[in-house]
């Protein structure tokens, strides 16, 4: 599948399978995934996995429709308030490259922002110089939903003079 077919067909999956995604798979995502752009290569991003007894207390109403596995994903404070928005803004980056790596291979994703609540930064232990972008599901698609309609292009360009 060429570049802008996989984009135009990626969605977040609300329901998985229970089959098991290789983890020799996710280790290749994580790696292409850090090929995204960020600012003197601070690679601020860092991956926190979840196991099943951190899993049983995160509130998620529907338990990330049961994916086999729930990643954390955190982008370091830098020092400045921009540097700290480049490294999320690098950190939703790598995040894309992921969901697009996995589905590459017909495997779903679903980026929950659930992780950015208080009390699940200190369930992941997130450290006080770290934010929470939030939690990724990641398993093999039950059903893919329908695209959603998208805003006209046309509606969000401003051309300056």
């Amino acid at each position: 599948m060429n570049m802008i077919d996989l984009i135009k067909s990626r969605r977040n999956i609300k329901k998985f399978k229970p089959d098991a995604v290789d983890p020799n798979l996710i280790q290749q995502w994580l790696e292409i995934a850090a090929m995204a752009p960020n600012h003197r290569m601070t690679e601020p991003w860092e991956i926190y996995v979840i196991g099943p007894e951190t899993r049983k207390k995160i509130n998620h109403k529907t338990n990330f429709g049961n994916a086999p596995v729930i990643m954390a994903v955190l982008s370091r404070h830098g020092a400045t308030n921009v540097e700290t928005d480049e490294n999320a803004a690098a950190t939703a980056c790598f995040i894309q490259n992921f969901n697009l790596a996995a589905w590459s291979e017909g495997v779903g994703t679903f980026w929950s922002s659930i992780g950015i609540s208080g009390n699940n930064r200190e369930l992941l232990q997130v450290p006080e110089n770290y934010d929470l972008l939030g939690e990724i599901a990641v398993g093999y698609p039950e059903e893919v939903p329908e695209a959603k309609p998208r805003t006209p292009m046309e509606e969000k360009i401003k051309y300056l003079p």
